[in-house]
Protein backbone atom coordinates (compact mmCIF):
# COMPACT_ATOMS: atom_id res chain seq x y z
CA UNK A 1 0.00 0.00 0.00
CA UNK A 2 2.56 2.70 0.86
CA UNK A 3 4.33 1.66 -2.75
CA UNK A 4 0.75 2.73 -4.03
CA UNK A 5 0.81 5.79 -2.41
CA UNK A 6 4.34 6.46 -3.22
CA UNK A 7 3.60 5.98 -6.58
CA UNK A 8 0.22 8.63 -6.22
CA UNK A 9 2.68 11.38 -4.70
CA UNK A 10 4.74 11.01 -7.60
CA UNK A 11 2.28 11.31 -10.10
CA UNK A 12 0.88 14.34 -8.54
CA UNK A 13 4.37 16.25 -8.48
CA UNK A 14 5.18 14.92 -11.95
CA UNK A 15 1.80 16.86 -12.96
CA UNK A 16 2.85 20.31 -10.54
CA UNK A 17 6.54 20.47 -12.24
CA UNK A 18 4.82 20.08 -15.63
CA UNK A 19 2.68 23.13 -14.67
CA UNK A 20 5.68 25.31 -13.87
CA UNK A 21 7.12 24.21 -16.99
CA UNK A 22 3.74 25.77 -19.07
CA UNK A 23 5.84 28.68 -21.30
CA UNK A 24 5.89 32.19 -19.20
CA UNK A 25 2.95 33.88 -21.97
CA UNK A 26 0.14 36.35 -20.80
CA UNK A 27 -1.96 33.88 -22.98
CA UNK A 28 -5.06 32.34 -21.24
CA UNK A 29 -5.21 28.83 -20.92
CA UNK A 30 -8.33 27.29 -22.33
CA UNK A 31 -9.97 24.02 -20.93
CA UNK A 32 -13.04 22.72 -22.73
CA UNK A 33 -14.88 25.93 -22.70
CA UNK A 34 -13.18 27.09 -19.27
CA UNK A 35 -10.69 29.77 -19.03
CA UNK A 36 -7.78 30.09 -16.87
CA UNK A 37 -4.87 32.44 -16.31
CA UNK A 38 -1.77 30.74 -15.07
CA UNK A 39 -0.76 33.38 -12.79
CA UNK A 40 -3.76 32.94 -10.24
CA UNK A 41 -5.73 29.96 -11.37
CA UNK A 42 -2.89 27.54 -11.63
CA UNK A 43 -4.63 24.74 -9.00
CA UNK A 44 -7.95 24.89 -10.53
CA UNK A 45 -6.38 24.23 -13.86
CA UNK A 46 -4.68 21.00 -12.81
CA UNK A 47 -7.95 20.33 -10.78
CA UNK A 48 -10.00 20.36 -14.35
CA UNK A 49 -7.59 18.89 -16.40
CA UNK A 50 -7.09 15.63 -13.54
CA UNK A 51 -10.86 15.46 -12.99
CA UNK A 52 -11.57 14.38 -17.06
CA UNK A 53 -12.09 10.42 -17.68
CA UNK A 54 -8.99 9.07 -19.14
CA UNK A 55 -9.12 5.90 -20.98
CA UNK A 56 -5.96 4.06 -22.17
CA UNK A 57 -5.23 0.80 -23.59
CA UNK A 58 -5.89 -2.01 -20.61
CA UNK A 59 -4.85 -6.05 -21.55
CA UNK A 60 -5.78 -8.81 -19.60
CA UNK A 61 -9.64 -8.52 -19.94
CA UNK A 62 -12.08 -10.78 -21.46
CA UNK A 63 -11.35 -11.96 -24.77
CA UNK A 64 -13.50 -9.67 -27.09
CA UNK A 65 -16.20 -11.53 -29.44
CA UNK A 66 -15.00 -14.51 -26.74
CA UNK A 67 -11.64 -15.70 -28.87
CA UNK A 68 -10.40 -12.50 -30.11
CA UNK A 69 -8.18 -10.38 -28.76
CA UNK A 70 -7.51 -9.39 -24.97
CA UNK A 71 -5.40 -6.05 -25.13
CA UNK A 72 -6.19 -3.20 -27.24
CA UNK A 73 -2.52 -2.07 -26.88
CA UNK A 74 -1.45 -1.28 -30.58
CA UNK A 75 -4.96 -0.83 -32.24
CA UNK A 76 -7.61 0.73 -29.96
CA UNK A 77 -6.05 4.36 -29.26
CA UNK A 78 -9.12 6.17 -31.18
CA UNK A 79 -11.16 3.67 -29.67
CA UNK A 80 -10.19 5.01 -26.14
CA UNK A 81 -10.07 8.88 -27.75
CA UNK A 82 -13.83 8.19 -28.43
CA UNK A 83 -14.62 7.12 -24.69
CA UNK A 84 -13.17 9.76 -23.47
CA UNK A 85 -15.29 12.56 -25.61
CA UNK A 86 -17.74 10.52 -24.77
CA UNK A 87 -17.74 10.34 -21.13
CA UNK A 88 -17.10 14.24 -21.33
CA UNK A 89 -20.33 14.44 -22.53
CA UNK A 90 -21.51 12.33 -19.70
CA UNK A 91 -20.19 13.89 -17.07
CA UNK A 92 -21.56 17.10 -18.30
CA UNK A 93 -25.08 15.60 -18.33
CA UNK A 94 -25.08 14.10 -14.65
CA UNK A 95 -22.48 15.96 -12.59
CA UNK A 96 -22.30 19.01 -14.38
CA UNK A 97 -18.83 20.43 -16.21
CA UNK A 98 -18.14 22.26 -12.66
CA UNK A 99 -17.48 18.73 -11.14
CA UNK A 100 -14.28 18.20 -9.81
CA UNK A 101 -12.65 14.85 -8.81
CA UNK A 102 -11.54 14.48 -5.80
CA UNK A 103 -9.65 10.80 -4.62
CA UNK A 104 -10.23 12.04 -0.82
CA UNK A 105 -13.75 12.11 -1.49
CA UNK A 106 -16.95 10.01 -2.26
CA UNK A 107 -17.72 10.32 -5.47
CA UNK A 108 -21.57 10.60 -6.24
CA UNK A 109 -23.26 7.75 -7.77
CA UNK A 110 -23.70 8.68 -11.07
CA UNK A 111 -20.25 8.82 -11.35
CA UNK A 112 -19.58 5.32 -10.58
CA UNK A 113 -22.27 4.41 -12.97
CA UNK A 114 -20.69 6.57 -16.13
CA UNK A 115 -17.77 4.38 -15.22
CA UNK A 116 -19.69 1.31 -15.20
CA UNK A 117 -20.90 2.08 -18.57
CA UNK A 118 -16.55 2.06 -19.91
CA UNK A 119 -15.50 -1.00 -18.07
CA UNK A 120 -13.83 -3.47 -20.25
CA UNK A 121 -15.99 -6.29 -20.31
CA UNK A 122 -18.69 -7.56 -22.49
CA UNK A 123 -21.53 -6.48 -20.69
CA UNK A 124 -20.49 -2.01 -20.06
CA UNK A 125 -22.75 -0.45 -23.09
CA UNK A 126 -19.57 1.58 -24.12
CA UNK A 127 -16.71 -0.86 -23.48
CA UNK A 128 -13.66 -1.97 -26.06
CA UNK A 129 -15.46 -4.81 -26.67
CA UNK A 130 -18.96 -3.40 -27.85
CA UNK A 131 -16.81 -0.85 -29.63
CA UNK A 132 -15.26 -3.29 -31.59
CA UNK A 133 -17.98 -5.08 -32.14
CA UNK A 134 -20.21 -2.61 -33.25
CA UNK A 135 -17.02 -1.11 -35.62
CA UNK A 136 -17.60 -4.44 -37.54
CA UNK A 137 -21.00 -2.75 -39.04
CA UNK A 138 -18.88 0.29 -39.99
CA UNK A 139 -16.73 -2.54 -41.78
CA UNK A 140 -13.98 -2.68 -39.31
CA UNK A 141 -12.62 -5.56 -38.19
CA UNK A 142 -11.96 -6.40 -34.57
CA UNK A 143 -8.03 -5.58 -34.24
CA UNK A 144 -8.50 -3.07 -37.08
CA UNK A 145 -7.43 1.01 -36.71
CA UNK A 146 -10.09 3.96 -37.03
CA UNK A 147 -10.33 7.42 -37.74
CA UNK A 148 -12.44 9.82 -35.93
CA UNK A 149 -15.36 9.68 -38.48
CA UNK A 150 -15.53 5.96 -37.78
CA UNK A 151 -15.45 6.46 -34.10
CA UNK A 152 -18.16 8.78 -34.52
CA UNK A 153 -19.95 6.37 -36.47
CA UNK A 154 -19.55 3.74 -33.54
CA UNK A 155 -20.61 5.75 -30.63
CA UNK A 156 -23.94 7.03 -32.67
CA UNK A 157 -25.04 3.52 -32.97
CA UNK A 158 -24.11 2.55 -29.44
CA UNK A 159 -25.79 5.33 -27.87
CA UNK A 160 -28.81 3.67 -29.13
CA UNK A 161 -29.05 0.92 -26.71
CA UNK A 162 -28.13 3.01 -23.79
CA UNK A 163 -31.69 3.74 -22.25
CA UNK A 164 -29.93 5.24 -18.84
CA UNK A 165 -28.27 8.78 -20.56
CA UNK A 166 -30.73 9.22 -23.38
CA UNK A 167 -28.22 10.54 -25.38
CA UNK A 168 -28.78 11.94 -28.95
CA UNK A 169 -25.67 11.59 -30.96
CA UNK A 170 -25.17 13.19 -34.09
CA UNK A 171 -22.67 12.79 -36.81
CA UNK A 172 -22.65 15.82 -39.38
CA UNK A 173 -21.95 14.61 -42.83
CA UNK A 174 -19.99 16.73 -45.92
CA UNK A 175 -18.58 19.63 -43.06
CA UNK A 176 -22.37 20.28 -42.94
CA UNK A 177 -24.41 20.79 -39.42
CA UNK A 178 -28.19 20.55 -40.34
CA UNK A 179 -30.07 22.50 -37.77
CA UNK A 180 -33.53 20.93 -38.74
CA UNK A 181 -31.86 17.62 -38.52
CA UNK A 182 -30.67 17.87 -34.89
CA UNK A 183 -33.64 19.27 -33.74
CA UNK A 184 -35.52 16.32 -35.24
CA UNK A 185 -33.19 13.76 -33.91
CA UNK A 186 -32.91 15.26 -29.97
CA UNK A 187 -37.26 15.61 -29.94
CA UNK A 188 -38.09 12.34 -30.96
CA UNK A 189 -40.85 10.76 -28.40
CA UNK A 190 -39.33 9.20 -24.96
CA UNK A 191 -40.62 5.43 -24.53
CA UNK A 192 -43.16 5.85 -21.71
CA UNK A 193 -41.41 2.39 -20.41
CA UNK A 194 -38.19 2.15 -20.58
CA UNK A 195 -36.73 -1.12 -20.68
CA UNK A 196 -34.74 -2.12 -17.23
CA UNK A 197 -31.68 -0.64 -17.24
CA UNK A 198 -28.66 -1.93 -15.31
CA UNK A 199 -25.52 -0.48 -13.94
CA UNK A 200 -23.95 -0.25 -17.28
CA UNK A 201 -26.74 1.86 -18.57
CA UNK A 202 -28.33 -0.40 -21.27
CA UNK A 203 -31.32 -1.82 -21.30
CA UNK A 204 -32.24 -5.21 -21.16
CA UNK A 205 -30.65 -5.81 -24.25
CA UNK A 206 -27.10 -5.39 -25.39
CA UNK A 207 -25.67 -4.67 -29.04
CA UNK A 208 -23.98 -7.69 -28.58
CA UNK A 209 -27.23 -9.17 -27.79
CA UNK A 210 -26.14 -9.75 -24.02
CA UNK A 211 -28.58 -9.06 -21.39
CA UNK A 212 -27.34 -6.94 -18.52
CA UNK A 213 -26.63 -9.21 -15.35
CA UNK A 214 -27.92 -7.00 -12.68
CA UNK A 215 -30.76 -4.62 -13.66
CA UNK A 216 -32.75 -1.81 -11.97
CA UNK A 217 -36.31 -1.27 -10.75
CA UNK A 218 -38.25 -0.52 -14.14
CA UNK A 219 -38.61 3.40 -14.55
CA UNK A 220 -41.31 4.85 -16.59
CA UNK A 221 -40.47 8.46 -18.21
CA UNK A 222 -42.68 11.18 -20.11
CA UNK A 223 -41.58 11.78 -23.55
CA UNK A 224 -38.51 13.98 -24.04
CA UNK A 225 -38.79 17.50 -24.61
CA UNK A 226 -35.24 17.49 -25.66
CA UNK A 227 -32.52 14.44 -25.15
CA UNK A 228 -28.84 15.83 -24.62
CA UNK A 229 -27.53 15.99 -27.60
CA UNK A 230 -23.69 14.93 -28.51
CA UNK A 231 -22.48 16.65 -31.71
CA UNK A 232 -19.65 15.55 -33.81
CA UNK A 233 -18.25 17.17 -36.41
CA UNK A 234 -15.56 14.99 -38.82
CA UNK A 235 -13.55 17.41 -40.71
CA UNK A 236 -10.05 17.33 -42.83
CA UNK A 237 -8.72 21.02 -42.56
CA UNK A 238 -5.91 20.32 -45.01
CA UNK A 239 -4.08 17.70 -46.90
CA UNK A 240 -1.11 16.73 -45.40
CA UNK A 241 -0.86 18.89 -42.41
CA UNK A 242 -3.41 21.56 -40.93
CA UNK A 243 -3.96 24.38 -43.13
CA UNK A 244 -3.05 27.72 -40.99
CA UNK A 245 -6.39 29.11 -41.91
CA UNK A 246 -7.90 27.12 -39.81
CA UNK A 247 -5.48 27.42 -36.71
CA UNK A 248 -8.11 30.55 -35.13
CA UNK A 249 -11.13 28.82 -35.93
CA UNK A 250 -9.93 25.51 -34.43
CA UNK A 251 -9.12 27.22 -31.28
CA UNK A 252 -11.99 29.33 -30.67
CA UNK A 253 -14.15 25.66 -30.62
CA UNK A 254 -12.45 24.91 -27.22
CA UNK A 255 -13.53 28.60 -26.22
CA UNK A 256 -17.08 27.46 -26.49
CA UNK A 257 -18.44 26.87 -23.15
CA UNK A 258 -20.20 23.52 -24.86
CA UNK A 259 -16.89 22.09 -26.09
CA UNK A 260 -16.47 18.40 -25.60
CA UNK A 261 -12.85 18.53 -27.04
CA UNK A 262 -11.55 16.95 -30.23
CA UNK A 263 -10.67 13.60 -32.01
CA UNK A 264 -7.12 13.79 -33.70
CA UNK A 265 -3.75 13.23 -33.08
CA UNK A 266 -0.08 13.08 -35.28
CA UNK A 267 0.43 10.86 -38.23
CA UNK A 268 -0.03 7.42 -36.74
CA UNK A 269 -1.20 8.83 -33.13
CA UNK A 270 -4.81 9.07 -31.91
CA UNK A 271 -5.28 11.64 -29.07
CA UNK A 272 -8.00 13.51 -26.94
CA UNK A 273 -7.28 17.34 -27.24
CA UNK A 274 -9.14 19.39 -24.14
CA UNK A 275 -7.46 22.55 -25.04
CA UNK A 276 -4.65 24.93 -25.96
CA UNK A 277 -2.11 27.64 -24.34
CA UNK A 278 -1.34 29.99 -26.93
CA UNK A 279 -0.17 27.69 -30.31
CA UNK A 280 0.14 24.53 -28.02
CA UNK A 281 -2.55 21.90 -27.63
CA UNK A 282 -3.57 19.95 -24.61
CA UNK A 283 -4.47 16.81 -24.84
CA UNK A 284 -4.82 13.18 -22.96
CA UNK A 285 -2.83 10.57 -24.55
CA UNK A 286 -4.23 6.49 -24.15
CA UNK A 287 -0.81 5.31 -25.15
CA UNK A 288 0.02 3.53 -21.81
CA UNK A 289 -1.15 0.01 -21.48
CA UNK A 290 -2.65 -0.89 -18.02
CA UNK A 291 -4.45 -3.91 -16.04
CA UNK A 292 -8.05 -3.65 -16.63
CA UNK A 293 -10.47 -3.36 -13.78
CA UNK A 294 -12.39 -5.81 -12.29
CA UNK A 295 -15.45 -4.86 -10.37
CA UNK A 296 -18.81 -6.37 -10.29
CA UNK A 297 -21.25 -4.45 -11.58
CA UNK A 298 -23.31 -1.65 -9.09
CA UNK A 299 -20.62 -1.47 -7.20
CA UNK A 300 -17.86 1.15 -6.53
CA UNK A 301 -15.07 1.00 -9.53
CA UNK A 302 -11.39 1.70 -8.14
CA UNK A 303 -10.99 5.12 -10.33
CA UNK A 304 -7.26 6.09 -9.37
CA UNK A 305 -6.01 4.87 -12.90
CA UNK A 306 -9.25 6.47 -14.80
CA UNK A 307 -7.75 10.07 -14.21
CA UNK A 308 -4.41 11.46 -15.83
CA UNK A 309 -2.25 12.31 -12.54
CA UNK A 310 0.71 12.96 -14.33
CA UNK A 311 2.28 15.64 -16.80
CA UNK A 312 -0.81 16.33 -19.68
CA UNK A 313 1.17 16.22 -23.22
CA UNK A 314 1.30 19.31 -25.38
CA UNK A 315 1.77 19.37 -28.88
CA UNK A 316 2.38 22.56 -31.21
CA UNK A 317 -1.04 23.13 -33.58
CA UNK A 318 0.96 22.55 -37.07
CA UNK A 319 1.96 19.02 -36.12
CA UNK A 320 -1.97 18.19 -36.14
CA UNK A 321 -2.93 15.80 -38.45
CA UNK A 322 -5.55 17.56 -40.68
CA UNK A 323 -7.90 15.04 -39.93
CA UNK A 324 -10.36 15.41 -36.78
CA UNK A 325 -13.81 15.60 -35.27
CA UNK A 326 -15.34 18.30 -33.15
CA UNK A 327 -17.03 17.30 -30.18
CA UNK A 328 -19.83 19.89 -28.65
CA UNK A 329 -22.60 18.83 -26.29
CA UNK A 330 -26.00 20.43 -25.32
CA UNK A 331 -27.62 19.32 -22.81
CA UNK A 332 -30.59 21.67 -23.91
CA UNK A 333 -32.25 23.02 -26.74
CA UNK A 334 -31.22 26.46 -25.54
CA UNK A 335 -28.11 25.05 -24.78
CA UNK A 336 -27.74 24.02 -28.73
CA UNK A 337 -29.27 27.36 -30.03
CA UNK A 338 -26.48 29.44 -28.39
CA UNK A 339 -23.74 27.24 -29.97
CA UNK A 340 -25.53 28.22 -32.87
CA UNK A 341 -25.54 31.83 -32.54
CA UNK A 342 -21.74 31.12 -30.98
CA UNK A 343 -20.63 29.55 -34.70
CA UNK A 344 -22.64 32.27 -36.64
CA UNK A 345 -20.61 34.91 -34.98
CA UNK A 346 -16.57 33.60 -34.22
CA UNK A 347 -16.25 30.91 -36.93
CA UNK A 348 -18.54 32.03 -40.04
CA UNK A 349 -18.85 35.63 -40.08
CA UNK A 350 -14.98 36.12 -39.02
CA UNK A 351 -13.25 33.93 -40.99
CA UNK A 352 -13.30 34.27 -45.45
CA UNK A 353 -12.53 30.24 -45.29
CA UNK A 354 -14.98 27.71 -42.91
CA UNK A 355 -13.83 24.98 -41.23
CA UNK A 356 -17.84 23.31 -41.77
CA UNK A 357 -21.14 25.23 -42.20
CA UNK A 358 -24.22 25.45 -40.32
CA UNK A 359 -27.58 25.27 -42.33
CA UNK A 360 -31.02 25.59 -40.71
CA UNK A 361 -32.90 23.81 -43.05
CA UNK A 362 -32.18 19.79 -44.69
CA UNK A 363 -30.07 20.35 -48.15
CA UNK A 364 -33.07 19.77 -50.83
CA UNK A 365 -30.07 17.30 -52.83
CA UNK A 366 -29.33 14.96 -49.80
CA UNK A 367 -31.18 12.13 -48.82
CA UNK A 368 -34.09 12.50 -46.10
CA UNK A 369 -32.87 12.81 -42.85
CA UNK A 370 -34.28 9.46 -40.48
CA UNK A 371 -33.00 10.01 -36.89
CA UNK A 372 -31.20 6.86 -36.02
CA UNK A 373 -33.15 3.55 -34.30
CA UNK A 374 -31.76 1.09 -32.61
CA UNK A 375 -30.27 -1.60 -35.05
CA UNK A 376 -30.97 -5.24 -35.01
CA UNK A 377 -27.74 -6.76 -33.72
CA UNK A 378 -26.96 -10.06 -34.33
CA UNK A 379 -23.41 -11.06 -34.06
CA UNK A 380 -20.81 -10.57 -31.77
CA UNK A 381 -18.09 -10.10 -34.14
CA UNK A 382 -15.76 -13.05 -32.81
CA UNK A 383 -16.65 -14.51 -36.48
CA UNK A 384 -14.57 -11.74 -38.36
CA UNK A 385 -11.60 -12.01 -36.44
CA UNK A 386 -8.55 -13.32 -37.47
CA UNK A 387 -5.75 -15.07 -35.51
CA UNK A 388 -4.63 -12.81 -32.84
CA UNK A 389 -1.37 -13.20 -34.16
CA UNK A 390 -1.66 -11.69 -37.24
CA UNK A 391 -3.23 -8.42 -35.36
CA UNK A 392 -0.13 -7.68 -33.63
CA UNK A 393 3.08 -8.36 -36.23
CA UNK A 394 4.08 -4.62 -35.51
CA UNK A 395 4.18 -3.46 -32.32
CA UNK A 396 5.15 -0.02 -33.57
CA UNK A 397 1.61 0.21 -35.64
CA UNK A 398 -1.12 2.85 -34.62
CA UNK A 399 -3.81 3.99 -36.02
CA UNK A 400 -3.75 6.05 -39.40
CA UNK A 401 -5.79 9.05 -38.93
CA UNK A 402 -7.87 9.22 -41.98
CA UNK A 403 -11.78 10.05 -42.29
Amino acid sequence: MEAVLAKYENQINAFSEFLEDLPDVDEPVWILGACYNLKTKKPELLSDVRSRLWFTYRKKFSPIGGTGPSSDAGWGCMLRCGQMILAQALVCRHLGRDWRWDPEKRQPKEYHRILHCFLDKKDSCYSIHQMAQMGVGEGKSVGEWYGPNTVAQVLKQLALFDDWNTLAVYVSMDNTVVIEDIKKQCKQPGRESRSRAGPCGRGEEQASGQSCPETLHLQSQRPLDWRPLLLVIPLRMGINSINPVYIQAFKECFKMPQSCGVLGGKPNLAYYFIGFIDDELIYLDPHTTQQAVDTESGSSVDDQSYHCQRTPHRMKITSLDPSVALGFFCKSEEDFDSWCDLVQQELLKKRNLRMFELVEKHPSHWPPFVPPTKPDVQTTGAEFIESPDKLFESEEEFEILNV
